[in-house]
């Protein structure tokens, strides 16, 4: 089928010359597309005492910026999160990586907070557009091992989130700080189009019947089946906790804790941003199985969290990357087996559908939480509004602990 094809949801009238990829190239190409938009989508973080200095703007400032992306995000997983099941994964991951370009390219021209605020926003349309559709790629693409599946989804998604506030602070070193990153980054991304378009890819899961097809795209109410329903809102718990901490690592965190490494050097704060996305991510390699992995790693994340406030106080850079560390460990051992128990419990029609929803309630997470941060930071601020959500977070986080243990010696006995 072509592009064109795809998204109008008819099938081709004739045969189409294309590029038979395997399915470890499949797999590569599924995973790098949402791994670069959400490289892309994390950029700014190192840049972003930058921009407030730039262009005037507030802690708050820079909150709004960072949670339009999220909301936009939010918005487009609600209304489109469905659509890669009728016209397919890779229309589904072309529409991704153009609304990424358009991002990129307002992000990098933008001189105020609405224009910041625009091109975030059309990040967050990329994201949303790739999420579902990839995870799902990925799943087809292994039918007979859904728990590698479920580890490449989120290797490629903290992955990317990690790599992002380490890619901009060095990229930020070229000539223009704060545009050179984004051009480099339409780059990769234009180029990632031309794979894109000449694969054969596979028809879409559902071809709907009748003269308005395109009704099937129309918003639907989200709805989990009655198996997978207790499965889907721990999932969505640990997830919306999960990217509260990662929403405060990739807005405030580098005005936060560039007093304790005694630095202002951008391609270390960025290192630094990405510590906790970059442990999660590795925890996707990790095989931790027992019915304890989940109550015992939400545990390390409550307890990594709360450090992070101590290693402010004590000014310690050790205890501040090991707090990092663990933190990313813990919480990335905690969802892979919270979203692989869901992602199990789902039909293959209805998987980008119901992960996408998944990701709604956990993008949430790294938006409203963050909103709350920043009001608190401009009321009595920084270090005691970043005090106060690390306690918040890290209780949240022993109850998530203390309701799985307790499910899980309930299922023992």
């Amino acid at each position: 089928m072509t592009v064109f094809n795809e998204l109008r949801m008819r099938p081709a009238t004739a045969g189409r010359q294309g590029w038979d990829a395997s399915t470890t190239a499949r797999l590569v190409m599924a995973g790098a597309v949402i791994f670069t938009l959400l490289v892309g989508a994390n950029l700014a973080t190192p840049l972003y005492p930058l921009l407030q200095a730039s262009l005037g703007l507030s802690a708050l400032g820079v909150t709004a910026a960072f949670a339009s992306y999220v909301l936009a995000l939010v918005a487009t997983l609600m209304l489109a999160g469905h659509w890669s099941d009728h016209i397919g994964r890779r229309a589904a991951l072309i529409l991704a990586v153009l609304a990424g370009l358009a991002g990129s390219w307002v992000f990098a021209q933008a001189e105020n907070l609405v224009a910041l605020s625009a091109g975030r926003a059309l990040q967050g349309v990329a994201v949303a557009l790739a999420t579902g559709a990839s995870a799902a790629a990925l799943r087809e693409l292994l039918p007979s091992r859904p728990e590698w599946a479920t580890r490449f989804t989120l290797l490629a998604t903290a992955g990317g989130v990690a790599a992002g506030p380490v890619i901009g602070g060095l990229l930020s070193l070229l000539p223009g700080p704060t545009t050179a990153p984004y051009y480099v980054h339409s780059l990769v991304l234009a180029g990632m189009l031309v794979p894109l378009y000449l694969l054969q890819a596979r028809p879409a899961i559902k071809l709907p019947a009748g003269r308005r097809p395109v009704l099937v795209l129309a918003p639907r109410r989200p709805s989990v089946s009655t198996e997978a329903r207790g499965a889907f809102w721990l999932a969505a718990a640990v997830g919306f906790l999960s990217f509260s901490v990662f929403g405060f690592c990739l807005s405030l965190a580098p005005a936060y804790f560039a007093p304790i490494v005694h630095t202002d050097s951008r391609p270390l704060i960025g290192v630094l941003a990405g510590v906790t996305l970059a442990a999660s991510a590795l925890s996707q390699v990790l095989s931790v199985r027992g019915r304890f992995v989940v109550p015992a790693g939400l545990a390390v994340l409550g307890a990594s969290v709360l450090l992070l406030a101590a290693a402010a106080a004590w000014s310690s850079p050790l205890l501040l990357a090991a707090a990092s560390v663990c933190a990313g460990l813990g919480q990335g051992v905690a969802f892979r087996t919270v979203f692989n128990d869901v992602a199990a419990k789902v039909e293959s029609s209805q998987h980008a559908q119901v992960i996408s929803t998944v990701y709604v309630i956990t993008y949430l997470g790294s938006a409203v939480p963050v909103i709350g941060l920043g009001w608190a930071t401009a009321v009595f601020g920084l270090p005691a509004a970043v005090t106060g959500f690390v306690v918040v977070c890290s209780a949240a986080a022993l109850a998530l602990s203390a309701l799985t243990l307790r499910t899980a010696l309930q299922r023992g006995a």
